[in-house]
């Protein structure tokens, strides 16, 4: 007998199958996903629900097709952002995503919201989590009128498998959108009256992974947030565990036991009773397009067309010659404390200002961001783990990126054996 993971991310939907009782991925694949909206907001970040639950459902489709023994269904896809529902359990918003800059915007009398619910709360909460644009909504008047509740997509999506007309949401998800009790597996309604949250629109959350309903006869089950799906599919679930993940964002991710709290790491239910440990650097992966859309805006300003630049990059590194490092810091979007820090390029020289030395200083400064987060972990529980696990397409289609890993980290790295390590995740969880 098989499981199906299906992963719903910010750019791809990834869909694997595992056998059940080896465990080996016997099926993976990944469609475009995304679908985003243009807007003439910047700081705007939507997508169009009806199409992704278009190719999910299509891709899934196929897939049952193909293999006539798949027993259960699991879900996971981007945690924080959020889409309406009616009470029919109906989209009636486009997906407000992670990425969406409405909280950090100084709308409320020169603060932003989410500075303001720090001053009311003394809680982190950042731009993008659902309950920070939930709220931006409600004082804007940007809720529709006839939204009930609210889901993340993956969420919505096993509730348009299963018809459900209400959501149920893991722990794992639910905590995405802050003011969560790790404690107790329930929202801080005590803080979101404070707030202003008006009106019944709560989700209902269960701390265990439960059957949602059935999709064609097969059972189909809660989603868990991408991050924890990550670190089950690459890690496992031993505490001590280490995961580095590379996609369209990066994240380090440790096994805990114990729920401690660390200035600038998030706390996040895991399964088994445990937690995860989770530091995320928002620009990720992203860094390394930023710095190959420099070099492609040149080429084409220098009359080469506008044409990809990775395989120069590449290039550029096999001859490189050693040089005095450039200090590359790839905060191109701030951190979550810091949302209006940016990057810098620091020690340059005669000499060492080279593309190869630019591309090397780019590479090192996304897995040093990372590598700050860890240190302020082993700084409260030990880490003996001597392999750091990875995943994610951003470190698993570039070796040099690998490379600058184990050297900061000074450990070595093994990558998944899994291809979509999400989606595996969400297979393994729902055995």
């Amino acid at each position: 007998m098989k499981v199906m993971g299906i992963d719903i991310g910010t750019t791809s939907v990834g869909l694997s199958v595992l056998d059940r009782q080896t465990r080996r991925q016997v099926k993976a694949e990944t469609i475009p996903g995304g679908s985003f909206i243009r807007t003439d907001r910047p700081w705007e970040k939507l997508q169009k629900v009806d199409e992704i639950e278009k190719k999910v459902i299509d891709a899934v489709q196929e897939l049952l097709s193909e293999f006539k023994d798949i027993e259960a269904i699991g879900l996971t896809g981007q945690m924080h952002g959020i889409v309406y529902i009616d009470r029919k359990g109906i989209c009636v918003s486009p997906l407000y995503t992670w990425q969406d800059g409405r909280g950090g915007r100084k709308d409320f009398e020169g603060k932003s919201l989410t500075e303001e619910i720090y001053i009311k709360t003394g809680i982190h909460v950042y731009s993008g989590y659902g309950w920070v644009t939930h709220l931006y909504n409600q004082r804007k008047n940007l809720v529709p009128e006839t939204a009930a509740s609210f889901c993340t997509i993956a969420d919505y999506i096993g509730m348009r498998l299963t018809g459900r007309e209400s959501p149920l949401i893991h722990s794992s998800m639910a905590a995405s959108f802050g003011f969560f009790d790790l404690e107790k597996g329930q929202f801080r309604t005590d803080l979101l009256k404070d707030l202003g949250v008006t009106g019944d629109i709560l989700p209902d959350t269960t701390t265990k992974v439960a059957p949602l309903g059935k999709f064609r006869g097969i059972p189909v089950y809660t989603a868990i947030g991408d991050n924890q799906a990550s670190v089950l599919g690459a890690a496992g679930r031993e505490p001590g565990s280490i995961l580095i993940n590379m996609g369209t964002g990066g994240q380090i991710s440790v096994i805990s036991d114990r729920n401690i709290q660390i200035p600038g790491i998030e706390t996040r239910p895991f399964l088994d009773e445990n937690y995860l440990l989770a530091g995320a650097s928002l620009c990720g992966g992203r860094a390394y397009a930023v710095l190959e859309n420099f070099f492609r805006q040149y080429g084409k300003a220098a009359g080469i067309g506008d044409c990809p630049q990775y395989d120069i990059m590449d290039k550029i590194l096999k001859e490189a010659q050693p040089e005095e490092p450039l200090l590359v810091r790839t905060t191109f979007q701030g951190t979550r404390m810091h949302p209006d820090m940016r990057g810098s390029i620091e020690g340059i020289s005669e000499e060492n200002f080279t593309p190869a030395a630019l591309i090397n200083g780019v590479l090192r400064g996304m897995a040093r961001e990372l590598y700050h987060m860890y240190r302020e972990i082993s700084e409260q529980i030990k880490l003996e783990a001597p392999v750091l696990a990875a995943s994610g397409n951003g470190i698993r289609k570039n070796p040099w990126l690998q490379k600058a890993f184990e050297e900061v980290f000074e450990k070595k790295l093994a990558l998944s054996p899994y291809i979509e390590e999400a989606a595996c995740g969400a297979a393994v969880s729902c055995l």
